[in-house]
């Protein structure tokens, strides 16, 4: 079973960098998105990381699989459950388009007032299958005791707050939080990480 788990969101993807919500949507890494997911695997050379698990959405799976590449480790193991929010509806537009389309809504989601976005999953059901989704990781026998997982924003937002962490206001991309795994499998929130950014950058899964 592993015993850390660092928990990273994606590279940017052409949504992000166009501001398009993407939810469940599939968009492909832009060229930074690539060039950071490059740039991640010298920082995480040296860790002792022993596999990589990953959402199986195009701007996760080959983020991963970059790295996966540059740690010379086998392919990235695939979760669905691992994937960000579906915000049904939103996916695909841009703040100002959501809120021209359902004025008051984006701010009654974002407070945790609406249960589920227009079209979309309820928070309920994201929660519960985001730390399925990890659990799977944690018992994966072929991944080793330390594991890069790659997944998306509001993934490890909701997972902050369930383990009782601090929640990111904003997760970039490259970063994320690692998890330790006790021995009855629960995952206990750790340091924050900015693979892009050498201030935030961490040497261990410490607590």
């Amino acid at each position: 079973m592993p015993s850390a788990l660092l928990v990273v969101r994606h590279g940017q993807s052409v949504w992000n960098a166009a501001g398009r919500w993407q939810g469940c949507s599939d968009p492909a890494l832009s060229d930074l998105g690539r060039s950071q997911a490059a740039d991640a695997v010298a920082h995480l050379a040296g860790l002792g990381i022993d596999g990589v698990a990953a959402s199986d959405l195009a701007r996760a799976r080959d983020t991963a699989g970059a790295i996966a590449e540059g740690l010379a480790l086998k392919p990235p193991y695939l979760d669905p459950d691992l994937r960000e929010y579906d915000v049904g509806d939103w996916e695909g537009l841009t703040r100002p388009e959501i809120e021209a389309g359902w004025p008051d809504q984006l701010a009654a989601w974002r407070e945790g007032r609406l249960l589920a976005t227009p079209g979309g999953e309820t928070r309920a059901h994201f929660v519960a299958r985001a730390i399925a989704g990890l659990a799977r990781v944690a018992r994966h026998p072929d991944l080793g005791e330390t594991v890069v997982v790659v997944s998306h924003g509001g993934l490890i937002r909701a997972v902050e707050q369930v383990t009782g962490a601090e929640r990111s206001l904003v997760v970039e991309n490259l970063a994320g939080r690692w998890f330790t795994v006790d021995a009855g499998g629960r995952l206990l929130p750790g340091d924050l990480v900015n693979l892009g950014d050498p201030a935030h950058r961490t040497a261990s899964p410490s607590l």
